[in-house]
């Protein structure tokens, strides 16, 4: 079993900057990647970013690239989403998540086993 906990949601600015966190207990010597995904309403939950547990690679969806990092404390065992040059798309649900496998593509939901219970973004225009 892996407890994920995720904090750092809020309401900013278009522009604004925001870090979610994701604090992880239980089996994390387990974990092979840690992902983030976002649930706009009426939409379908999307993969925003991953990150190898051991503080490997990492990967983003082209509508972050270049404003969104992951990255890992393994101190904490908390993985990180900084958010910068925020939009209004950017307006969600964003939950991590945890798969102790690690054999697919790591973009799609059903590819992990733990779910976080989601922090609450919007992005003001």
């Amino acid at each position: 079993q892996v407890q994920l906990v995720e904090s750092g949601g809020g309401l900013v600015q278009a522009g604004g900057s925001l870090r979610l966190s994701c604090a992880a207990s239980g089996r994390t010597f387990s974990t092979y990647f840690m992902g983030w995904f976002r649930q706009a309403p009426g939409k379908d939950r999307e993969f925003v970013a991953h990150i190898i547990w051991s503080g490997g690679s990492t990967a983003y969806a082209d509508s972050v690239k270049g404003r969104f990092t992951t990255f890992r404390d393994g101190v904490k065992n908390t993985v990180y989403l900084q958010m910068d040059s925020l939009k209004s798309e950017d307006t969600g649900v964003y939950y991590c998540a945890a798969d102790l496998v690690g054999s697919g593509t790591e973009t799609e939901a059903n590819e992990y086993d733990y779910w976080g219970q989601g922090t609450q973004v919007t992005v003001s225009s």
